[in-house]
C-alpha cells in the first residue's frame, strides 16, 4: 500500500440484492450473511496438554433477511406466493456493496435460495412511517461468482 493511502472501511448502506441478475429495488437492510465451519475434537495418543482441532464442514447459520419498503414490484410476493402453493423455486442471487462513488467492491452470492418467511408491513393510521415488507431466505451457502 502507498504510503499516505487512506484505506478507510466501507459504508453499510450503500448496497443492493440481485436474484436471478435482477436488481428487485433498493433493500434498507440484508442480515444473515454469515458461515461457521464446524470444529471436531479429538484426543491425540500421549497427548494430554490439548485436543487436536480438526475443521470440519461449513454451515450458514442464519436465513438471509431482506427487508425493504414495500412497492409496485411483486415479485418477491409472488415467489414465496408459489413457495406456499408447494412451487419451490431455488433461485441464486447477490448481495452487493458498493462504495462512495457506486462501484461494486464486495459480492456475496448466495446459490439455490427460496422464501421461507415473509412479513408485512405494520399499517397504522395516522403515521408517515415507510410500509416495509421482509423476506427471509434459506440457501445452501455463499459461493464464488
Amino acid at each position: 500500500m502507498a504510503l499516505g493511502k487512506r484505506n478507510d472501511p466501507y459504508l453499510g448502506f450503500n448496497f443492493l440484492v440481485e436474484i436471478e441478475g435482477l436488481v428487485l429495488g433498493g433493500f434498507s437492510e440484508v442480515t444473515g450473511l454469515g458461515v461457521e465451519i464446524d470444529v471436531q475434537a479429538f484426543r491425540e495418543g500421549g497427548v494430554n496438554e490439548y485436543m487436536r482441532q480438526i475443521p470440519g464442514g461449513a454451515k450458514y447459520p442464519s436465513n438471509l433477511v431482506l427487508k425493504r419498503g414495500l412497492t409496485d414490484n411483486d415479485a418477491l410476493w409472488n415467489w414465496q406466493r408459489d413457495v406456499v402453493r408447494g412451487r419451490i423455486q431455488r433461485r441464486n442471487g447477490s448481495v452487493v456493496l458498493r462504495d462512495a462513488r457506486g462501484d461494486e467492491q464486495w459480492r456475496w452470492n448466495f446459490q439455490n435460495a427460496y422464501p421461507v418467511k415473509w412479513h408485512g408491513p405494520d399499517l397504522k393510521g395516522g403515521s408517515a412511517e415507510i410500509a416495509n415488507e421482509t423476506l427471509e431466505l434459506v440457501h445452501e451457502g455463499l459461493v464464488d461468482g
